[in-house]
């Protein structure tokens, strides 16, 4: 099997799929493995690595989707890439494709290629290690930027997150007890803040109650209890996300207005579509900016900014699927592994996500795998 890994084109996208490490466990298990000139560079791979590994170095995205009967990436392939892929292709990429715009996900369906979902791929536990993984870095970064906006040079209130003798600690609302939100919360109580976790569900808080240092104040996320905490927050780290469905909207403009000037809301489910209103992408260098007063950061690749973790947690997540498309190829893989099957949004053109067929209004039919498999 032809595999491809291109250089990453996303705004300030510095990881690349896999390290030269995993590329090497690829080779021994028999496939061909193609890597764009410097894509592991902003990582701190080169393309020596690389050649080290036994990969061979393509000299343009072009070749690298010409030749790979399979295109790992992490950001989606950009418009014009999308044109040049071919009928069965196989591309594992961060879809995000509930929320898609709805003529580039027409687009691929025209192209009838298989588009599996790093964010969605499970393992045998029913968990989404690309996800889980990501995750964990996301809630860790998040907290050292966001301690760094409340301060007055970043736009924030002046706040210092942990406090100090005689000054009380600033107040984070984390929406979401998911593996974000944990993690995040866990980095803060680590850092001194004052904690407060919300969640849909009781079972999520429990669990996380149950595995965080010390206990926090938690309430279910409804409306209301929102609103509340809105009112007393001075960062608000929104984590909520339905896995392979958009994120869900939490926060309106108009509840906006009970917050206080120069509080901070982080949304960190805008790959996703966002849970606020007014959440919109950003990047580096320029993350940030402003609505109604509040500070919004909504940087949807956050785990970029320390590339050479991520590449290597990514790698450790992913290789597994990977190894067992190689060993067993794709189709036998795909029927086999309901892990596998459970990450594919499209199967040679056909939409296999009840969520997403309902979505983009489109016909859905049942992937060819064993087992049920998440819709």
């Amino acid at each position: 099997m032809d595999i491809g890994i291109p250089k990453e084109k996303g705004a300030h996208e510095h990881r690349v799929a896999l390290t030269p490490s995993g590329v090497k466990a690829l080779l021994q298990q028999g496939a061909r493995v193609w890597v764009e000139r410097g894509a592991g560079v902003e990582a701190g791979y080169s393309d020596s690595d690389f050649e080290k590994a036994g990969a061979t170095t393509a000299y343009s995205r072009e070749e690298i989707f010409a030749r790979g009967e399979l295109v790992v990436c992490i950001q989606p392939p950009g418009e014009k890439s999308i044109e040049v892929l071919r009928p069965g292709q196989i591309v594992v990429a961060n879809w995000a494709l509930p929320a898609a715009r709805p003529e580039d996900f027409r687009a691929l369906q025209e192209q009838e290629v298989t588009a599996i979902g790093l964010e969605v791929i499970e393992n045998e536990e029913g968990a989404a290690p690309v996800r889980v993984c990501m995750s964990e870095i996301a809630g860790r970064l998040a907290l050292t930027i966001g301690s760094g906006l409340l301060l007055n040079e970043f736009g924030g209130k002046g706040i210092l997150l942990s406090g100090a003798p005689g000054v009380t600690p600033a107040t984070l609302v984390i929406i979401g007890a998911g593996v974000l939100g944990r993690s995040a919360a866990q980095a803060a109580l680590g850092n001194g803040a004052h904690v407060v976790l919300l969640d849909r569900s009781v079972e999520h808080l429990r669990y996380a109650l149950n595995h965080l240092d010390r206990p926090v104040p938690t309430m279910l996320a409804t409306r209301p209890n929102i609103e509340k905490t809105l009112g007393f927050a001075d960062l608000v780290l929104l984590a909520a996300a339905v896995r392979g469905e958009r994120a869900p909207l939490l926060i309106t403009r108009a509840m906006l207005k009970l917050m206080r000037p120069r509080s901070v809301i982080m949304d960190l489910s805008i790959d996703m579509g966002g849970c606020c209103e007014t959440s919109r992408p950003t990047s580096f260098p320029a993350p940030t900016y402003e609505v109604d007063g509040i500070v919004h950061f909504c940087v949807p690749n956050l785990p970029s900014a320390a590339a050479r973790s991520a590449t290597v947690s990514l790698t450790n997540a992913l290789l597994p699927s990977l190894l067992d498309i190689v060993e067993r190829g794709f189709d036998r893989a795909f029927a086999e592994n309901v892990g596998l099957c459970s990450g594919a949004y499209l199967y040679r053109g056909v939409c296999c996500k009840e969520s997403l067929a309902r979505t983009f209004d489109v016909e859905f039919r049942t992937p060819p795998c064993a087992g049920r498999v998440r819709g």
